[in-house]
């Protein structure tokens, strides 16, 4: 009997297997449309201060606006902070804002530490204390605490900014905290006390590294929370030449109090305000967001 010879198989669909190319391309263009508009949302503020920042004092009030001024005015970048001595407001925002991240950074994770890695009565009812103390709005302790830090002569110092990040830190930096230590296998610990390490070279020299992302995301939210904080400062400041960015930025409009203030001086120092912490997180932001991501992959034990 006579067979005939296999057949090649037919050739692919060149229309067909274009066809998913194209709907990914779409989609793909359609998601960075859609990333294009919100991130507008966020970009245009800061595009409108900068061309107010540009501008002369008479075209910032011109009907219609015009996003691009006539002249560029690029002395308001030294008038604007000249006005408000932005050279020793930016000094002691830095003193305050350094020392409160170091402090609440490094208290926080040793606190994390110990509630993830030692075993003591009482650890997980004192974890759930720290989480519930985030549901408490700073302002309920405002009046106690002005009483407390002005009895023992801390008012008008950059004592009640600082102090309080050493001695605990900052419940949110424990919690997340904790959770990444959890997330790193217990034979770390065990292989290193074999060695003869205790938990303080554990801690320093194991874990620190191995939680580079948490703690330096907690470093960009501790900048963030102290570089913009206008409440505290105002609070317990007194002296003017003790304020840090975010209480001299306000002064700058309310010493106008009865004329309209020069809001092409204002957008120009507000600018120069804000180059601190886009620069931070801009640095770090590979490690703000491994640090966020860890979070959902963690077992609670």
């Amino acid at each position: 009997m006579k067979t005939s010879p296999p057949t090649a198989p037919p050739p692919p669909d060149s229309a067909g297997a274009a066809r998913p190319r194209g709907r990914a391309a779409a989609r793909t263009a359609s998601w960075y449309a859609v990333a294009l508009l919100i991130s507008s949302v966020m970009i245009l503020p800061i595009l409108w201060m900068l061309t107010v920042a540009l501008k002369g004092p008479s075209a910032v009030f011109e009907v219609p606006p015009k996003l691009l001024p006539h002249e560029f005015h690029f002395k308001n970048f030294i008038d604007g902070p000249k006005a408000i001595h932005f050279p020793r407001l930016l000094l002691n925002s830095l003193a305050i804002t350094g020392l409160s991240v170091i402090g609440g950074v490094m208290t926080s994770m040793m606190a994390g530490y110990a509630l993830a890695r030692l075993r003591f009565p009482g650890r997980r009812i004192l974890f759930y204390v720290f989480v519930g103390s985030m549901l408490l709005p700073p302002v309920v302790g405002i009046i106690p605490l002005f009483q407390l830090f002005k009895d023992i002569g801390w008012y008008d110092t950059w004592l009640p900014l600082i102090v309080p990040a050493w001695l605990g830190g900052n419940p949110l930096f424990i919690f997340l905290a904790r959770q990444y230590f959890l997330s790193i296998p217990h034979s770390i610990d065990e292989a290193a006390k074999v060695d003869g390490a205790g938990h303080l070279r554990i801690f320093v020299s194991v874990m620190l590294p191995l939680t580079r992302p948490a703690w330096i995301t907690m470093s960009i939210l501790a900048f963030q929370m102290s570089w913009n904080d206008y409440l505290n400062p105002l609070i317990y400041l007194y002296s003017s030449q003790k304020w840090p960015l975010s209480v001299g930025m306000a002064s700058f409009v309310s010493q106008f109090a009865g004329q309209t203030p020069d809001w092409n001086l204002y957008m120009a120092t507000n600018l120069l305000y804000m180059l601190p912490p886009l620069a931070v997180f801009f640095v770090a932001q590979r490690y703000f967001i491994q640090g966020l991501s860890a979070l959902g992959t963690v077992n609670q034990r």
